[in-house]
């Protein structure tokens, strides 16, 4: 189980160390959450957690998040804020023997009067049957459970955890959040980075939105005594890790990124491998540019090419075996096939209609026919009635319906003439025709 946190920052720590002694990172935790950076929306005026910590009472919730934004720390300052007890523990390290005790010690808190705010890091790492212990605990009201993770909470954490908990989300650290970081960095120290403009500008992009990382970077800058500035081509040889060249103007990360996302779109081989090599020599993770080459896979390319998506998949996976640099090549294989390949807006299209219409039509139960009839009570109020087994239907379709009663049916997809998508489009036209009436 993981202790209190101690909320004087120059006390000494379990193993005696001052915060003289600690990482920059952890000198550097904010001590309110006005001093969060990057999450305006949350801890600004008129945030979500503003406003719990003006009505003094805190609902469960979860943080999800990239690395490095904050989600830690803000847990820890709003138990301070409401004047809870604070306990904390990582899912990676902890089982249910840790959780009993924190739970038995969180009861016998609240007998006492304390309410106890529980932080659970990495929390989709506890299978479905951990996460089902937290229920009575959290419904009770003897913890109040603030879980981090940076996975989709949807797919990771149980329907009824959810429904009991709030969903926020932290955004990555922009460059303007980034660079609030450096200079309280520089005021702790009493010195600036010695690094030039360009430089600081290619080392805040380097972190691609994780302050952790950055603060990491600059307390081995601090480290050294050096001559002069560093500049980005200097940075790079000293911290042994490629560094983009950014101009005055900023022409790199994002600028970078979208050329090479475009010129896939535009179906330019030649201009799109220019584009990657120009980011992966300047220094920008590969597992960053993989991760966008597999977003268009699903955007641009979609169902025309459903190959595109299992070769982006098998590039990240090469890359993470072999690393740099031999794996980079899978990486140009995986840009080249999205390059190449037919192209299709038609799923990321149909995901923003089905969307819109999944948040405005609210909690409309499926028609009964197509609903399950598990218990005879459920059989008797006319669950399953009608229902039509496709595989026993001439030709293998029923026609029936499946869309809420209130509801008409929508068309969110629409394929494509090209690629495999035409072969769908015949395929869904001849069932439209067998779903007309008469």
């Amino acid at each position: 189980m993981a202790d209190l946190f101690v909320s004087d920052d120059h006390a000494a720590d379990a193993d005696g160390d001052t915060a003289a002694d600690k990482p920059l990172a952890d000198q550097l935790r904010p001590a309110v959450l006005g001093d969060v950076v990057g999450q305006d929306h949350l801890v600004g005026e008129g945030g979500t957690i503003s406003r719990m910590v003006d009505a003094g009472k805190l609902s469960s919730i979860v943080f999800w998040g990239p690395p490095g934004t904050g989600k830690t720390s803000i847990a820890r300052l709003l138990a301070d804020a409401v004047g809870l007890r604070f306990v904390a523990l990582s899912a990676v390290f902890s089982g249910v023997a840790d959780l009993r005790k924190i739970f038995a010690e969180a009861k016998q808190a609240k007998r006492a009067g304390q309410q106890t705010l529980l932080f659970v890091d990495e929390i989709h790492r506890f299978n479905r049957s951990q996460q089902d212990g937290f229920l009575p605990y959290v419904e009770d009201g003897t913890v109040v459970l603030v879980g981090a993770t940076t996975e989709n909470p949807s797919f990771e954490l149980n329907a009824a955890l959810l429904s009991r908990a709030q969903v926020l989300v932290l955004h990555r650290l922009d460059a303007a959040a980034l660079e609030k970081l450096l200079a309280r960095a520089e005021a702790l120290q009493g010195r600036a980075l010695p690094l030039t403009r360009d430089a600081r500008e290619a080392l805040v992009a380097s972190a691609d939105g994780d302050g952790r990382f950055l603060l990491n970077q600059a307390e081995t800058l601090f480290s050294v005594a050096l001559a002069e500035p560093l500049d980005p081509a200097g940075l790079a040889q000293f911290l042994q890790r490629r560094m983009a060249v950014y101009d005055k103007d900023r022409e790199g990360h994002y600028n970078l990124i979208s050329a090479l996302h475009k010129s896939m779109r535009g179906s330019d081989p030649q201009a799109s491998l220019y584009w990657l090599a120009r980011m992966l020599t300047a220094g920008e993770e590969p597992l960053y540019v993989l991760r966008r080459i597999v977003r268009f896979a699903s955007e641009d390319i979609g169902l025309a090419d459903p190959q595109a998506l299992v070769q982006c998949l098998a590039a990240k996976d090469a890359y993470e075996f072999l690393g740099s640099p031999e794996g980079e090549l899978a990486i140009v294989q995986a840009c080249l096939y999205c390059a190449t390949a037919p192209k299709s807006n038609a799923a990321y299209t149909a995901q923003k209609a089905a969307w819109k219409d999944a948040k405005s039509t609210g909690s409309l139960m499926p028609p009964m026919n197509i609903v399950n009839a598990p218990t005879k009570l459920m059989k008797e109020l006319g669950y399953g009635e009608g229902y039509r087994y496709d595989h026993n239907e001439d030709g293998g379709f029923s026609g029936a319906n499946y869309w809420p009663d209130e509801m008409r049916p929508a068309e969110y997809y629409a394929p494509k003439d090209q690629g495999f998508e035409k072969r769908i489009a015949e395929r869904m036209a001849w069932w439209a025709e067998r779903r007309k009436p008469g």
